[in-house]
């Protein structure tokens, strides 16, 4: 057993509430004891709801345990239906009740409700959280759309479902409004969105639409696979990111629908991306290295973008979406990385050290993990803190969605550029570190100016300095690492950001290949003029 602090996903339970927290007229009833009392938190607090999640819990405590817990479920699932009154209930075992074995579903059906009780089994040691919210949307799916039939006319053509976002996803709230904005603009009806703002009602609409659009596979791929064998509904499951997936979306809708892609539902003037890699400024970052991990949809995606519309160099590629790793490691095959599959957040830590990005693309976790190497680091996925959910409109998909994608991705870049500035004006009489500020009529030093100066380590200088050997110049290099010496670190730092990672990384291959340890200021040169014939 492995002992996490933090984790990617929590247990399959949370993706339950995920789903109960989307939707209109369902509440959830789980058998929990006290500590797994957090729903609140999650929504109310990170994604600022309005008001709380429909989630009722038992509560047991240690005491209860030699009592029947099977009775405090009953009164709890009794006591909700009658309060709440809603279309559908789930029922269901966090990760700790789900030891005691109290059967919510089989209890549930002694108790004569009024309403549909849909049975949640959530097994929290072998699943998580993105396979728990895809459980409850299939199950939920096959609950209500299940009984309506195959419809008795065929669905028109130019109609559609839109399945997968949901609560806590990531943009989830502002990537359905441009996707409404694409499908309407093709003139296709949109019969039901779903989980998010949907009823147990909608659902049973379903079937009456002629195909489905997938956003988040990890939500509503069992889902879709299982309206195509039962209805017949063909399935476009292409996410939006990015200005060649959105052209590649609506090529594909319009395909599904039978319809034409009209001439203004274009990428002309409608995102400012694709203009920025053809213009001169983008010189600057062409072959930046980037690193990726996050959700298989917003990974894959985010490789795609970098490498073809960005030309950055995707140095790493990974996701701890082990249900869709099939499609990272395609991606990472595509793109010469070795693929990272993984949980553990200390393990993609390692992998961004060893690929020495210029730019981390990833989850809060690689957010935190960026800092402390003290590499531009954009939020690409869940999970995801409070930020991450702007009052603003922020979407990722459609063509607005690669605007956001463009500030996000490339603005960190740009602001270490202007820090490389300071960098190579350092030894001027004006802006070296003891200087003051000249407007502020300071001098050159004195209290003023050691009261206002950046010292050299400290978070704001920190932004674009070197990307990664973040231990001091002086320390011991690991068994097998190559050593440098204080000088020559310090000869290192006056290379620019944007090209110091390579000059390290060619700097070392020279002192490899000539057995030279430590690494001095003349092998750093020598290196230099090997690199430059």
């Amino acid at each position: 057993m492995e002992l996490t602090v933090w984790t990617y996903e929590g247990p399959p339970h949370v993706g339950a509430m995920r789903i109960a927290n989307s939707m209109r007229d369902v509440h959830f009833v789980l058998h929990a004891p006290q500590g797994d009392t957090y729903a609140d938190l999650l929504f109310t607090m990170i994604e600022r709801n309005r008001k709380r999640p429909p989630v009722t819990y038992t509560t047991f405590q240690a005491r209860d345990l030699s009592g029947d817990t099977a009775e405090i479920f009953k009164i709890a699932a009794r006591e909700a239906a009658e309060r709440f009154k809603p279309q559908a209930m789930l029922v269901g075992s966090s990760c700790t009740a789900e030891l005691i074995q109290d059967d919510p579903g089989g209890l549930a059906k002694t108790l004569g409700l009024a309403m549909p009780v849909v049975a949640l089994e959530l097994p929290s040691y072998q699943k998580k959280e993105n396979w728990g919210a895809a459980e409850t949307f299939y199950r939920l799916v096959r609950a209500f759309a299940g009984g309506a039939g195959k419809p008795d006319v065929a669905p028109e053509r130019a109609s559609c479902n839109i399945l997968g976002p949901s609560s806590l996803g990531f943009r989830n709230r502002d990537d359905i409004l441009e996707v409404k904005k694409i499908v309407e603009a093709l003139g296709i009806r949109i019969n039901t969105i779903a989980p998010l703002g949907a009823s147990p009602a909608d659902l049973a609409r379903i079937p009456q639409a002629h195909f489905n659009i997938v956003l988040y596979p990890e939500i509503a791929d069992n889902a879709a696979r299982w309206l195509k064998r039962q209805f017949g509904q063909d399935m476009v499951a292409i996410a939006p990111i990015g200005v060649g997936a959105t052209q590649d979306f609506i090529a594909a809708v319009a395909a599904a629908a039978g319809v034409d892609v009209p001439g203004s539902l274009t990428a002309d003037g409608a995102e400012r991306l694709s203009w920025y890699s053809r213009s001169i400024d983008s010189n600057y970052l062409t072959g930046k290295r980037v690193f990726i991990f996050g959700d298989a949809t917003h990974a894959v995606a985010a490789a795609r973008i970098a490498s073809e519309e960005l030309g950055f160099k995707v140095c790493g590629l990974g996701t701890y979406s082990r249900e869709f790793a099939r499609d990272v490691r395609e991606a990472a095959e595509k793109y010469g990385v070795e693929p990272l599959i993984s949980d553990n957040h200390l393990d993609v830590e390692d992998a961004i050290i060893a690929a020495q990005p210029e730019l981390v693309l990833g989850t809060q976790m690689e957010r935190h993990a960026a800092k402390r190497l003290r590499v531009p680091c954009a939020v690409i996925s869940s999970p995801v803190h409070v930020q991450d959910f702007p009052a603003r409109y922020s979407p990722q998909m459609g063509f607005e969605g690669a605007n956001v994608i463009f500030d996000s991705w490339v603005h960190p870049l740009m602001m270490g550029l202007e820090e490389h500035l300071l960098q190579m004006f350092r030894g001027d009489f004006e802006f070296h570190d003891d200087a003051g500020s000249s407007h502020l009529g300071h001098g050159h030093g004195g209290p003023a100016a050691e009261a206002i100066a950046e010292p050299e380590h400290s978070p704001v200088a920190a932004e674009a300095s070197e990307p990664i050997h973040a231990q001091p110049a002086a320390a011991a290099a690991a068994p097998g690492e190559p050593s440098w010496t204080i000088d020559a670190e310090r000869e290192l730092r006056k290379i620019p950001f944007f090209v110091r990672g390579k000059a390290r990384r060619n700097t070392e291959s020279y002192a490899a290949q000539n057995g030279l340890n430590p690494i001095t200021i003349e092998t750093l040169y020598d290196a230099k003029a090997h690199f430059g014939r």
